[in-house]
């Protein structure tokens, strides 16, 4: 796993992605410090809320070559023959665009103090501060762990980086895009029957099985529609409040507050657990494949 590490964070590092990233980070960070705190503002957390936006652009361009790269050029095939489990090749991946990542915001530490030394208007909350740094931290780690899984699927660069991105985007906008969505029974009944749909379509992408994903589809729908007819009342805004439960951006919302929320914290791991765990899974499929 070791060399897989290297070899990536080599591969970031003597390209321009890792050195692209890490200047977006350190430059917006840099103007919104000065925008909030020339104000006479203190608050160190409103520059990392401020700056969650980085991820739209930073996750694509850090995941976008990982898989999708070597599946371009065929040097996944070098992957599938290396003796080691499909779970370490990817955890060495992930644990080398996690170091990326995180390079830049370990620069960001220093600003808390350094800003806190300069302003007149009273000290910055260090633990705040650093409590939201961890928190923002914990939140990349999640989307890279999806840009991760995304790149796996796709076998370009330029459309694993599109789709990606649009990714980011929908999961950034998750929460105002549920205003729009009817707070209906049957509404919802909809929406969760095209997620069904979207399920099937990606398990067939894993799995190049048509027949495998077409039963699976076909016997979350029934249970899906059982459950409507059994439990319609239930129905009403459930897909809403579902996403808004789901809504990764959001959940550093509370961080924000002063707050630091171990529930977060823990659905960030989650998440990434579980899209590492699909990843490895959408290798070892076009391992054997191959």
């Amino acid at each position: 796993m070791t060399a897989i590490y290297e070899k990536e964070l080599d591969s970031q590092l003597n390209g321009l992605t890792g050195y692209v990233f890490g200047a977006l980070v350190l430059l917006f960070g840099g103007i919104y410090v000065m925008a909030i705190h020339l104000e006479g503002a203190i608050d160190f957390t409103m520059v990392l809320y401020s700056l969650t936006f980085i991820y739209l652009i930073g996750i694509p361009l850090l995941t976008m070559r990982s898989i999708a790269e070597e599946r371009h050029q065929k040097t996944d095939q070098l992957l599938y023959s290396l003796p080691l489990s499909m779970t370490k090749i990817v955890l060495g991946k992930y644990f080398a665009l996690v170091t990326v990542l995180a390079m830049p915001l370990a620069v960001l530490c220093l600003y808390p103090p350094v800003v806190s030394s300069l302003v007149t208007a009273g000290a910055i909350p260090m633990k705040a501060a650093y409590g939201a740094m961890l928190g923002f931290l914990f939140l990349g780690c999640a989307l890279t762990a999806i840009g991760l899984f995304i790149s796996s699927l796709m076998g370009n660069v330029g459309l694993a980086a599109g789709a990606c991105f649009l990714v980011m985007l929908l999961l950034y906008f998750l929460t105002p895009l549920t205003t729009y969505i009817s707070s209906s029974a049957l509404a919802s009944f909809i929406a969760f029957t095209v997620l069904v749909l979207l399920l099937g379509i990606i398990l067939w992408r894993m799995t190049k099985n048509s027949g495998f994903a077409l039963v699976f589809s076909a016997v979350l729908e029934g249970a899906l529609a059982v459950c409507f007819f059994l439990f319609k009342s239930r129905f009403s805004g459930l897909f809403t409040e579902v996403l808004k439960q789901l809504a990764v951006f959001d959940k550093f919302d509370s961080f924000t507050y002063d707050i630091f929320d171990i529930r977060s914290l823990v659905y960030y791991v989650t998440v990434a657990a579980v899209f590492l765990f699909l990843t490895v899974q959408s290798m070892e499929r076009r391992r054997w494949a191959a």
